[in-house]
């Protein structure tokens, strides 16, 4: 988006007493100062030069902004509203870092306890999977400079990453395995936090992105026909596949032989296929409890509670910045891995009524207000609208 100025007025029009009224834009949709590069250099730096101080940094306006009336920016409901969305964004750190820490400290108990074959119970490539997920949206959030929202996938690679470690010390993990996996963690949150504050140059940040854009479309076809076994057959086809095309598919698209539109595709298809990662987890625990119903027992209520208030705490922000992408994800997860597997136990009586009834209640109410909120902080008359733009983009 480009910064609005107001048009230029011959001599005598500036020579009126009257002035000209100041339009000021909330500090967290302000037009971000990017760093400058050196120019006449062939071989880019690892550490990018800067060209202002950190403090001045602003976050960066949603594209479909640009396409609103600059009178919206400096609405009080507009400036309100985006605080809030921030504060809540960030907030939901705390049901995230309560849901890991009870298996955690389990695993904890049974390493100290000499029953490390306890630990076996936890499957590692599961986890592997949501660390790669949450690698992937990591990387996408630092580049939108979403900092609750980089706080929140940095937790969940952390957290996931202390539960592998366990695993390790215990067998369950492979020694190689959890080298490659200790080394890519690593790397992705030393990059991802040098690009945040600008100090990473482009060649190593898109090295990282085509790392994680084969990684995810690797991954996903395989999780996705891995959830069916035993009906079909056990393979490794579908990952082999998906990773031979995702190769190509990333090599033509860094030396320009796809057209604009398929580079641009691939240059965003990464964070869909960590949102897909996250939108088939529901679907993969919703077809192991229909095949074994006696699991459901097994299923903690409070857990798909908390996941589903985590998800939801970040629907007001994504509506708010139209991020499609981000919004899809929450959403998904709050309603289908949240109330639709609390609405799944609770047709098996694992749930009472009134811990059922409550929770559909606070999640039906929390997107209505949300609706709600946002329409009056960009001055629509309604909610039609917001979600025509968040779709649209227009």
């Amino acid at each position: 988006m480009a910064v609005f100025f107001p048009p230029s007025r011959p001599a005598s029009a500036r020579s009126r007493p009257k002035a000209e009224p100041r339009i000021e834009m909330p500090s967290s949709m302000a037009l971000r100062l990017l760093p400058l590069s050196l120019p006449s250099l062939h071989i880019k730096p690892l550490i990018a030069p800067k060209s202002f101080p950190l403090h001045r940094r602003r976050r960066l306006l949603p594209s479909v902004a640009a396409s609103h009336s600059h009178a919206a920016f400096h609405r009080p409901e507009f400036s309100n509203w985006d605080s809030m969305t921030s504060k809540l964004a960030g907030a939901s750190n705390i049901p995230f870092l309560i849901i890991q820490l009870p298996q955690i400290l389990l695993n904890a108990q049974n390493l100290l306890s000499g029953n490390s074959s306890a630990l076996f119970a936890v499957p590692w490539l599961g986890m592997l999977t949501g660390l790669l997920g949450n690698l992937t949206l990591l990387s996408y959030f630092v580049k939108k400079k979403e900092k609750e929202a980089v706080v929140v996938q940095t937790l969940g690679v952390v957290s996931i990453y202390v539960i592998i470690v366990q695993l390790a010390m215990a067998g369950a993990v492979p020694l190689p395995h959890f080298t490659v996996i200790s080394v890519v963690v690593a790397a992705g949150l030393v990059l991802n936090f040098l690009n945040y504050f600008g100090w990473l140059s482009d060649t190593f940040w898109r090295a990282w992105e085509d790392f994680i854009t084969i990684a995810g479309l690797s991954v996903l076809p395989q999780v996705m026909w891995s959830t069916f076994v035993p009906i079909i057959p056990d393979s490794i086809l579908p990952g082999m596949i998906s990773c031979s095309i995702a190769v190509v598919a990333v090599i033509m698209a860094r030396f320009r032989k796809l057209p604009e539109k398929g580079v641009n595709f691939i240059q965003s298809i990464s964070g869909w296929t960590a949102t897909l990662l996250f939108m088939w987890m529901p679907i993969a625990q919703m077809w192991t409890n229909y095949l074994n119903p006696d699991n459901i027992k097994g299923v903690s209520a409070i857990t798909l509670l908390l996941g589903m208030i985590g998800n939801a705490l970040m629907i007001p922000r994504a509506l708010f910045i139209r991020d499609l992408m981000w919004f899809t994800g929450a959403s998904w997860a709050s309603f289908l891995h949240g109330w639709g597997n609390l609405l799944f136990i609770y047709c098996f009586n694992s749930v009472s009524r009134e811990f059922f009834w409550l929770a559909t209640l606070s999640l039906y109410t929390w997107l209505g207000l949300t609706f709600w909120r946002d329409t009056i902080a960009y001055g629509h008359s309604s909610p039609v609208q917001s979600i025509r733009e968040l779709i649209f983009g227009t």
